[in-house]
């Protein structure tokens, strides 16, 4: 099985991941979950211009930590009797949540679906900024030079679980019968969502981005999405004498140090040729992961489109 710029399949099966996990992970994201069901996330929903003869869409608005206003694309079945599944989508890096017509296959199938625009990113999630310091270059470096409560991606990663919650609360929604799914930086959140949600049921991450930092760097792949690893620390640490702590701070949030919480079962779809977001950054998380699970092999594909992945995306979330 071709996989020349990473590790064997035996080995990617068993890597634990390099990146540095903080000593008080655990308890930094228990006191972001306080925090998070503290916010009076004042939902909003707008009907939107865009609508069908068989669900209704709407914009969904709410309040998540340190005041923002969130954004999600909102789908439910029209005439439904009772409390059914519900799936939550996740964009990818710089993108937004998407069309409405990806919702649609969901909305017939009797699914509510609620899509979120990240903050300051490409849709219109607010984002209050307030970090000190860099912000030229993305959000993982976000806050690096400040407690790790100001990093974007705890803020980012409280968001997802916020609105799974939000989502769960609706008299519409069988709170035992949700599923998550995203695609790069969607996937990732995927499972930082159900890490933080343990109710989340399904989840189907492909190819996850932010998963094992140090490792994209030691592999010489800080470029493209996590081109701003090198770039901090070309600007703030030319001769890495923070190196270690600078990791370690990215360690909460780490999807892999978040995984061992997921209780969903997850299914997981990696190209063994992706240089983007390396097959062994994806295995590390995969790994940690305790809860049933399987994965979606595709030797030939990097960071791509996986021909029938949706497809099997659909039928793995019929079964909720």
């Amino acid at each position: 099985m071709p996989l020349s710029h990473d590790m064997p399949l035996a080995e990617l099966r068993a890597y634990q991941g390099v990146n540095p996990k903080p000593a008080d992970f655990d308890a930094f994201w228990e006191r972001g979950l306080a925090e998070m069901r503290a916010t009076d996330p004042q939902i909003e929903l707008v009907p939107a211009h865009f609508q069908t003869t068989y669900a209704d869409c709407f914009h969904l608005y709410f309040t998540g930590v340190g005041g923002a206003r969130l954004h999600a694309k909102f789908v439910r079945p029209k005439q439904q009797t009772q409390p059914g599944p519900a799936l939550l989508m996740f964009h990818g890096y710089s993108m937004n949540a998407g069309e409405w017509l990806d919702k649609l296959a969901y909305a017939a199938a009797g699914f509510t679906v609620a899509a979120l625009d990240c903050r300051g990113q490409g849709g219109q999630s607010q984002d209050l900024g307030g970090a000190t310091g860099w912000t030229l270059h993305g959000h993982i470096v976000r806050g690096l030079d400040d407690a790790p409560e100001m990093l974007s991606f705890r803020q980012i990663f409280l968001d997802t679980a916020q609105l799974a919650a939000i989502v769960m609360a609706m008299p519409q929604v069988d709170e035992n019968r949700v599923g998550a799914t995203g695609a790069s930086q969607g996937g990732g959140l995927t499972l930082a969502c159900a890490a933080l949600e343990p109710r989340i049921r399904r989840a189907a991450p492909i190819y996850p981005f932010l998963c094992d930092y140090q490792r994209v760097w030691e592999m010489d792949l800080d470029e493209g999405a996590y081109e701003e690893l090198k770039s901090y620390f070309r600007r703030f640490d030319p001769r890495h004498e923070r190196e270690a702590a600078i990791f370690t701070q990215l360690g909460y949030v780490d999807v892999q140090h978040l995984a061992p919480r997921i209780r969903a079962e997850v299914r997981l779809a990696v190209g063994l040729r992706d240089k983007i977001c390396p097959p062994s950054t994806q295995f590390a998380a995969y790994n940690k992961i305790s809860a049933p699970k399987s994965l979606d092999l595709y030797p030939e594909f990097a960071h791509e489109h996986l021909y029938g992945q949706a497809d099997r995306v659909f039928q793995f979330m019929m079964g909720l």
